[in-house]
């Protein structure tokens, strides 16, 4: 939880507790104190935490190691899903979580985009639409 989440993302951020503290206006000792999960921050210095290392205060608080397969806690607005299986035709199935945040309903229509060097994207077409129109007029 917060005391691994702090621990994780200031590691992977290659930084000193002392780096931390400077960033959120507390001591080195108030940072030791938060990943022992001896006291934990209040809403203001969570806040900065969160903004510091680009997530949210959410998953700052509550990630789980083991949600996004265990990579650690993805950065504000980027998700991992899950995997897929595709079957026989090609098709897969969208995870829930991803249709409710893009807003992905049955019937809507959806342009698969490819790059060979990084792979697939999906998106829905009336974004893709609005995107290829302010190319397509210069802007």
């Amino acid at each position: 939880m917060l005391k691994d989440n702090l621990v994780q993302l200031r590691k992977l951020n290659k930084m000193t507790q002392e780096d931390l503290a400077d960033k959120v206006g507390v001591t080195r000792q108030a940072i030791a104190k938060w990943e022992s999960g001896e006291s934990v921050p209040d809403l203001e210095k969570s806040r900065i935490l969160a903004d510091t290392f680009g997530v949210t205060i959410d998953d700052l608080i509550k990630h789980e190691s083991t949600d996004n397969l265990g990579l650690g806690i993805a950065p504000r607005g980027k998700h991992l899903f899950g995997i897929v299986t595709v079957g026989d035709k090609g098709q897969i199935v969208i995870p829930a979580k991803a249709r409710k945040i893009f807003d992905i309903n049955p019937g809507d229509s959806l342009v698969v985009l490819g790059d060979e060097g990084t792979g697939i994207a999906i998106m829905k077409s009336d974004g893709f639409l609005k995107i290829a129109d302010k190319i397509r007029k210069g802007l």
